[in-house]
């Protein structure tokens, strides 16, 4: 590797492993992370030495437990390295049990009623799965988070358990399919991340984007995003410098960040790395987010990971690239050169297929929250109805091998009839940038999620639910005399009862809602009625017997989700309170004042204005509408928080807070378009998306 690129020269990884560690460690260890046999004390304590002296030559003084909790945030207690024996000497102490092992205070933490405040013990247990990390003077140690009794308290630990879960089913499957040689099956996850970069200055001027990262008022100035001029348009110098500085820091990180480019919105970029584990991805993923806002302020600039800081331009998803391969490098969602005789490849497909159709819900939960609901179902994000996209020549497959049908259409080339242009294949699926879950080649693109949540938990579900198919697909294998005449009648009968969720149409038509409702799709467009799929009997009673999730966790993610959501919605709308009231209202009352005296002026000057005239009583009666829609938010808000049940206060803040702030946004964009610009007190979308 070019040192230039540094690439994770931060991270002991397999080879500062095998440089360091004895041939007996090292193999232990190895075993641990491949096989999930346990790892001896002694061996622990010997990679805890050869890590701290690692760490103490990479500039380390401290070390933590790196946790990413139900919330999706993560959390780091700092330990020192140091210790002071009896004679009041320094030393440098840290041995293998506080390498897999740490405590914390488990209550101060959202748990959904797991722990009580009389009840605070929790304890991190190392993933030495994903590898250990200098950043910062301080040696990262990924880790699980679970309480006293043993709960997952975290989004790694359910992650962790769905791998395993998925690996038992995979491998299962490929052998009732006549492999004996696969060992482990293992998901991987390529994650795209769509953010926005804007000027600290505005930024800092901005109460809601400071408190609930979007902006809640707001007019569109007259030029956004529908010249398309900014998609893959050339970098602006200080997007770019922050561009190479973040790939940097993420490349000594061991993150291989590897496309960067513009999106469609003004500010708007993304970043796509290589893929990867799924748990690393989803470690990869954290330190993504935050090296980008890092970064971001050494260069001036605000990195906004908010679902949809901006209204009327694109929002920012983070598409959920999912793949299943074996440890031989087999990629089992890779139809190969005669995919109607790859039984894998079409059974993995059928898998997927029934798994998507049967636990639809859960994937929606999995991506639901108060920012990712003002995205979906616009402006490029897909609805929130779940379908697949297969494209024409994989559906084609499906169909003629439903019907039996004759063979399959070959791969075509594309040829652009200028001879110095080369010829090559076409992909076997175009690209749906609609559709919320779309096979793109050899892998499934899940494009759902916001930009802001942990990946971790829409692949528990989607592991989870495609080993539930994989098993009974496997029921059906090891029972057959004829496995190959068996394969080609479940992928049959897969597609006969759950074909209904394939379209390869344009999912933000109309039509697509109507022809979706008749195929008895969901349409569950809100977090709160996405929240109940986890109260659902049939979701419940897959994840407790697949044991990735216990009756007790699933009770607490409910709680945990709902009461984000209501929290979310409260600071939202009395930070949109606070700035109506003491910003905007007085702003427009000290400009009418200013149109009053320049109006009686004219007057005592014997010159009549009727323009002026209507100026002021239109701005003064949208001042009006503006006070009076304030003061009913704020009513709305107090209502909602006297309603006891849960569901019924999430509800209450969903239909009555979310109207009550349109109304004061409305109220306050129109007043926008009025006031002069030398009066209006923070800065506007033309300075936070044109002015970076």
């Amino acid at each position: 590797m070019d040192k230039f690129f540094e690439f994770g020269s931060m991270v002991f990884g397999d080879e500062v492993m095998r440089e360091r560690l004895s041939e007996d460690t090292y193999h232990s260890l190895r075993q641990t992370i491949d096989c999930g046999s346990p790892l001896e004390l002694a061996a622990a304590d010997a990679v805890a030495e050869s890590m701290k002296g690692w760490a103490l030559e990479k500039g380390a003084t401290h070390f933590c437990h790196w946790v990413t909790h139900m919330t999706g945030l993560t959390s780091e207690k700092h330990d020192a390295f140091l210790f002071v024996d009896v004679k009041g000497r320094a030393l440098t102490s840290f041995s293998g049990s506080s390498l897999i092992k740490g405590e914390s205070d488990a209550s101060s933490f959202p748990s959904g009623g797991l722990r009580a405040t009389s009840e605070a013990r929790g304890y991190t247990a190392w993933d030495c799965t994903s590898p250990a990390f200098v950043k910062e003077q301080t040696l990262y140690i990924p880790t699980a988070f679970c309480s006293y009794h043993g709960e997952a308290l975290d989004t790694k630990t359910p992650l962790l358990r769905s791998m395993e879960i998925l690996n038992a089913s995979g491998v299962r499957f490929m052998r009732a399919l006549g492999n004996k040689k696969v060992k482990r099956v293992t998901p991987l996850v390529g994650a795209e991340q769509e953010y926005f970069l804007v000027d600290k200055q505005y930024y800092d001027k901005r109460m809601d984007l400071m408190l609930t990262g979007r902006t809640l008022l707001g007019k569109l100035p007259p030029k956004g995003q529908e010249l398309s001029d900014h998609y893959f348009g050339n970098l602006k110098p200080r997007v770019a410098a922050f561009m190479r500085e973040l790939d940097r820091e993420l490349w000594r990180l061991g993150v291989s960040a590897h496309t960067e480019h513009n999106e469609v919105a003004p500010a708007q970029h993304e970043l796509a790395p290589i893929f990867s584990i799924v748990n690393i991805a989803a470690d990869n993923n954290n330190l993504t987010m935050e090296m980008m806002k890092k970064v971001a302020l050494r260069h001036g600039l605000v990195c906004l990971l908010h679902e949809k800081p901006f209204k009327g331009v694109n929002g920012s998803g983070k598409h959920n690239n999912w793949s299943l391969c074996t440890d031989d490098g087999f990629n089992m969602l890779k139809p190969g050169k005669n995919p109607k005789d790859n039984t894998v490849f079409l059974l993995t497909l059928a898998a997927v297929i029934e798994a998507v159709d049967n636990y639809a819900e859960l994937l929606i939960m999995s991506v639901a929250s108060a920012g990712n609901s003002h995205r979906l179902g616009a402006h490029e994000a897909p609805p929130a109805i779940v379908s697949i996209y297969l494209g024409e020549e994989v559906t084609g497959l499906l169909k003629q091998l439903e019907t039996d049908g004759g063979e399959s259409a070959q791969s075509k080339s594309l040829k652009l009839d200028v001879n110095t242009l080369p010829q090559f294949k076409l992909d076997n699926s175009d690209r749906n940038r609609t559709s919320p879950f779309a096979y793109t080649g050899n892998k499934f693109e899940f494009r759902m999620p916001g930009s802001a949540v942990s990946i971790a938990a829409c692949n528990t579900f989607l592991n989870t639910i495609v080993s539930d198919s994989l098993d009974r697909i496997s029921d059906r294998l090891e029972a057959a005399k004829d496995k190959k005449t068996e394969a080609y009648a479940l992928v049959k009968e897969i597609i006969a009862a759950h074909g209904r969720i394939i379209f390869n149409g344009n999912n933000y038509s109309p039509e697509w809602v109507a022809e979706a409702a008749r195929r008895g799709l969901k349409n569950i467009n809100n977090p709160v009625d996405a929240f109940a799929a986890l109260k659902d009997p049939k979701n419940r009673n897959m994840l407790i017997r697949k044991k990735a999730y216990n009756a007790a966790e699933l009770e607490s993610r409910y709680e945990i989700h709902m009461l984000s959501y209501i929290k979310t919605v409260n600071i939202e709308a009395g930070t949109l309170a606070e700035i109506a009231e003491l910003q905007i209202l007085p702003a427009v009352r000290k400009y009418l004042g200013e149109l009053s005296a320049a109006y009686s002026s004219l007057a005592a000057n014997g010159i009549d204005s009727p323009a002026l005239f209507a100026d002021l009583g239109r701005i003064a009666l949208g001042a009006e509408r503006l006070s009076a829609a304030s003061v009913a938010l704020k009513a709305a808000v107090i209502a909602a928080r006297d309603t006891s049940e849960l569901r019924a206060r999430a509800e209450s803040f969903r239909d009555n807070i979310l109207p009550a702030m349109s109304a004061v946004r409305e109220a306050c964009d129109a007043l926008e378009g009025e006031v002069a610009a030398e009066y209006w007190p923070i800065p506007t979308y033309f300075d936070l998306l044109f002015r970076v």
